[in-house]
């Protein structure tokens, strides 16, 4: 356990008596509060790869032993701190208590130490979260799947890690090395294997754990296992040759890039760059034709704006295989709000419907996987409509016939003017003779729009200056919630800005986590206002959202994207909703819109 006394970190030992799993949670727990006790990021980062570079010393010495190995553990390289003798002990203790599951899990049990005890700046900029090795082995199963050659095929990882995929794939061409020699094995083993990681204490891990995972063939061969991974940036342009496979789980989040950077990626690029978009970009340029390319990411390049690109560049150079969304309903990553999923793609021009499927994993080495169906990949940038669940795929068919979209009805799609902490100098708790009404998000509710200022660091009110008219709303417009959580059972929450309330206030300003539906003047719309909010709050219109968005981030780009009932059918429902009709008949009246179940 680990307590607080003036700031000071005790560490206690671990029931052995405990199963390895918990116990190993309680080491984890252990060092995540050594770490945080660190005042200073320099510092908590030089702690953390002391107390994980203990532990895996300590994991090797444990390997050589069951293996009868007189080896010693490859070089370090760095300078690192001494730890108190407490706390030496608990990192052993933790590297040999790694040392009893399966060679396998150990890079992501110590790399997932590692980053719980890095500093939150560092491992965000890093975007570094190790996989849990039930995800690795779905994505080894869906690369054999694809036709990657385990007994020949080459392979590269150019953001490694610890070696979470590096070291189960090496043991996976073991497995297949077809009776040849130990000597000559670990020979061609050093040559099919290639990692690139930044992170030099990472790259070292990733060194030392795949040689541990391969022990035995180094034992079986009197000879070491070659150096295989690289320190440096692999987004770097420079000359790596080219592999039958790619595969790894890529660091996200966004990147600011130099001139040449963003000229070199410009391909894929269309506005923010994300590092896991260049990983995708970079691995369609390693990879050999009719090679594969299998990632770990977040869902949000299947249907934001700035992944436009690259999903054009991904339909135009590969056939993608496979899809599996993960269920992370246990909590898979640590501090990770995205969803992920794993996608399997074949270097080539025909095209094959891709196989999507719900991973849940259950445990360490366990996964439930879910066959949804097979689907078509649409092309040309649009949103990505994949199935979420076995009932989405005949749904799908239908709403990917569907050609009518916001813009059709003559309405358009904005975002919210108003970012509020660039005015905190304007916001006003009371009315006052300049002051408009500050529209947020929590305005937007089941029931309707209701003026509501109740979070924290929210007004009702703002002073709007005069050369601020831009920021002024004084027609009404649907408002629709920009953001929800993953756990929120609805993705589209719309309400009707009434024109009265407007009025009354002499217009209002829209902050910036609402999407605005509005026509433009000029235009005379097709159906009313409250149509279209009562359209967006159906249970079918929010499910065919799901399907082309990939984050929980409701963007403007993506509602315009949206499949929508033809103008008939949205004019029969407006007589529906005027004669007074109850909420359930409108959810029946659109669900056979979409074709739903």
């Amino acid at each position: 356990m680990v307590t607080m006394r003036n700031q000071a970190i005790q560490i206690q030992a671990v029931d052995p008596a405990v199963d390895p799993l918990t116990r190993y949670h309680a080491c984890k727990a252990m060092a995540r509060g050594y770490a945080e006790a660190r005042k200073s990021e320099k510092t908590r980062l030089a702690h953390a790869r002391a107390f994980c570079a203990l532990a895996i010393q300590a994991f090797w010495s444990a390997q050589c032993e069951v293996h009868s190995a007189k080896l010693k553990i490859k070089p370090l390289g760095l300078s690192l701190p001494n730890l108190a003798v407490d706390v030496q002990r608990i990192a052993g203790e933790t590297g040999r208590l790694i040392a009893t599951f399966p060679a396998e899990d150990a890079g992501y049990l110590i790399g997932s130490i590692y980053t719980v005890m890095l500093p939150s700046s560092l491992r965000s900029e890093m975007g570094a979260f190790y996989t849990p090795p039930p995800l690795v082995a779905r994505l080894l199963d869906q690369i054999e799947a694809a036709g990657f050659d385990l007994a020949r095929g080459t392979a590269i990882d150019p953001a490694c890690g610890g070696g979470a995929f590096l070291a189960p794939l090496a043991l996976r061409m073991v497995a297949h090395d077809g009776g040849a020699s130990p000597e000559w094995t670990l020979r061609r083993l050093g040559k099919r294997l290639k990692g690139i990681e930044l992170d030099p204490f990472a790259a070292w891990m990733s060194t030392v754990l795949l040689e541990a995972a391969v022990l035995p063939l180094c034992v079986a061969a009197k000879r070491r296992m070659a150096d295989v991974v690289v320190v440096g940036d692999a987004l770097r342009p420079r000359e790596l040759g080219q592999f039958d496979l790619v595969i790894g789980n890529p660091p996200y989040g966004r990147v600011k890039l130099d001139e040449p950077m963003r000229n070199h990626y410009s391909r894929s690029l269309y506005g923010h760059a994300n590092l896991y978009g260049l990983f995708t970009d970079l691995a369609l340029r390693l990879v050999k034709p009719s090679g594969i390319l299998a990632y770990l990411t977040p869902t949000s390049f299947l249907g934001g704006q700035y992944y436009k690109a690259l999903r054009k560049l991904l339909t135009d150079e590969t056939a993608p295989f496979s899809v599996d969304f993960i269920s992370d309903r246990d909590g898979v990553f640590d501090d990770v709000l995205q969803e992920t999923m794993l996608t399997t793609y074949v270097k080539s021009l025909q095209i094959t419907p891709a196989q999507v499927s719900v991973v849940v994993p259950q445990g360490l080495n366990a996964a439930k996987v879910e066959m949804i169906g097979a689907v078509y990949v649409n092309d040309q940038g649009n949103p990505w409509l994949l199935p979420r669940n076995s009932k989405d795929s005949a749904f799908l068919n239908a709403i990917a016939r569907m050609p009518t979209r916001i813009a059709d009805l003559g309405y358009v799609v904005a975002t919210g003017q108003l970012v509020w902490n660039r005015h905190k100098d304007q916001l006003r708790t009371v009315a006052g003779a300049e002051s408009l009404p500050l529209i947020w998000a929590e305005s937007v509710t089941a029931s309707g729009f209701s003026f509501s200022a109740d979070r924290r660091n929210h007004v009702p009110y703002i002073n709007v200056l005069r050369n601020q008219a831009h920021l002024i709303t004084r027609n009404a417009a649907v408002l629709v919630q920009r953001t929800t959580s993953k756990e929120q059972n609805r993705r589209l929450l719309a309400a009707v800005l009434p024109q009265r309330f407007l009025d009354e206030s002499g217009g209002a300003v829209i902050e910036n986590h609402l999407n605005l539906v509005y026509s433009p003047a000029g235009i005379m719309p097709k159906v009313s206002l409250g149509t279209i909010a009562a359209l967006l709050n159906t249970e079918a219109a929010d499910r065919a959202f799901r399907c082309i968005s990939g984050s929980v981030a409701v963007s403007a780009y993506e509602l315009n994207a949206l499949p929508l009932p033809t103008v008939d059918q949205l004019v029969e429902l407006e007589r529906l909703i005027r004669r007074g009709a109850v909420k359930a008949t409108i959810e029946r009246k659109v669900a056979s819109f979409y074709g739903a179940e």
